[in-house]
């Protein structure tokens, strides 16, 4: 392998000056699936990231930082690669990224216990919010079945009896099928779990469409939701079964791609575009402006695990040294959210609310996701009970 597949020499120099307490600049390491069918969320979490910078000063809690970028090719062995290289080489002080489980679970032990804080912008896979929770893990955005839980209730306040149930067989789909079950009460009379990264679905519609279902849940995230949304409107099932999701597959980083496909479609979400506050509004007047794109999820959650990393790195003065201040920084997450109000569980996962969107066409013939209403207020994820941390 080579090595400019491992990392990719992103080396990036935000802000100027030095802090007069503590360190002289901050490095993070961000760490994410840049190439391949996914390459699109590690892209929109970074350019998220990279605009919470800006808006923080071009610093971040009050230091110039020196961003470090490597791609784990959706690999669980090639994210151990990078993360080690940042740890032993660049000597980053603070890591962030990751877009699937199946990385977050081979680096988050080793990042953590060489005593670096490890700020999810996006897996949240069940093991690390129960028992095998760690101090030094934070997500920033969700625990992974929260998402699908709020669709699960949805669909049994909707009155729907039976139930086709499809993910891609790593954790995140196993905790998002989990978490549909865990609310839904009707009948499940399908539950398929197909290869990561999987291009044709043929033979599973084919089996869907044998099974009459009232309804199907999928969860698909990048690449793969193109392909899947795109395979069930063009067998017809779309006419025939409603399709229901979550927002990593209806996201706006793919929803171009889908076409008329998605239009219609409702999914949940803990965010949108359309969402009223007004650090929401900034970010995606700003987002628009800097990359001419409506943000999509992964973009939001990305920006504010830069403003939590600002908060805490700022509320210690830039002392990085002190890892109980600074875990005690972040568990405050003193931050203006674009989700509104945030805070964390003792299990470093967010309590937060969840919302139903709708897929639609806007002013400007883009798609985009519109609000619905509200499916959860302050929901906290199935698995803190079972964190010993307090």
């Amino acid at each position: 392998m080579r090595r400019r597949f491992v990392v990719l020499a992103a080396v990036l120099l935000l802000g100027w000056g030095a802090s007069a307490h503590g360190a002289e600049q901050l490095k993070v390491g961000y760490i994410a699936t840049m190439s391949g069918p996914a390459a699109s969320l590690g892209t929109d979490i970074l350019d998220g990231f990279k605009l919470g910078i800006k808006h923080c000063g071009d610093q971040l809690g009050g230091l110039p930082v020196e961003l470090v970028v490597g791609d784990d090719q959706l690999k669980p062995d090639v994210g151990v690669q990078v993360a080690s290289r940042m740890m032993e080489k660049d000597k980053v002080d603070i890591v962030t990224g990751i877009v699937f489980s199946n990385v977050m679970m081979a680096v988050a032990g080793p990042i953590t216990d060489a005593g670096l804080f490890l700020i999810s912008g996006n897996a949240g896979p069940s093991p690390l919010a129960g028992e095998g929770c760690l101090p030094n893990f934070f997500a920033v955005s969700w625990q992974n079945d929260q998402t699908h839980e709020a669709m699960g209730k949805y669909l049994q306040d909707q009155g729907v009896k039976t139930l086709y149930l499809m993910a891609p067989n790593y954790q995140a789909g196993k905790d998002g099928l989990a978490g549909v079950k865990r609310y839904f009460k009707g009948e499940i009379v399908g539950e398929v779990y197909t290869k990561i990264n999987q291009p044709d679905y043929a033979a599973e519609l084919t089996q869907l469409r044998a099974a009459k279902p009232e309804a199907v849940f999928v969860f698909y995230p990048g690449g793969m939701g193109i392909n899947f949304v795109k395979q069930y409107a063009q067998s017809g099932l779309k006419e025939e079964i409603p399709l229901y999701t979550t927002a990593f597959t209806l996201d706006q980083s793919v929803l171009q791609a889908m076409g008329d496909a998605a239009l219609g479609l409702k999914n949940s979400s803990f965010w949108s575009p359309d969402l009223k506050n007004p650090a929401n509004e900034k970010f995606v007047a700003d987002f628009k402006a800097t990359y001419q794109r409506i943000p999509s999820l992964f973009a939001a959650q990305g920006y504010d695990a830069a403003l939590l990393i600002d908060s805490a790195v700022r509320a210690v003065n830039g002392d990085l040294k002190d890892q109980d201040k600074l875990r005690e920084a972040f568990r405050k997450a003193d931050f203006q959210s674009v989700r509104g109000e945030f805070k964390f569980n003792h299990n470093h996962f967010p309590i937060q609310d969840f919302y139903i969107r709708e897929v639609v066409e806007n002013e400007d013939g883009v798609l985009t996701n519109k609000l619905l209403g509200v499916a959860f207020e302050d929901h906290a994820d199935a698995y803190a009970a079972q964190c010993p941390m307090k």
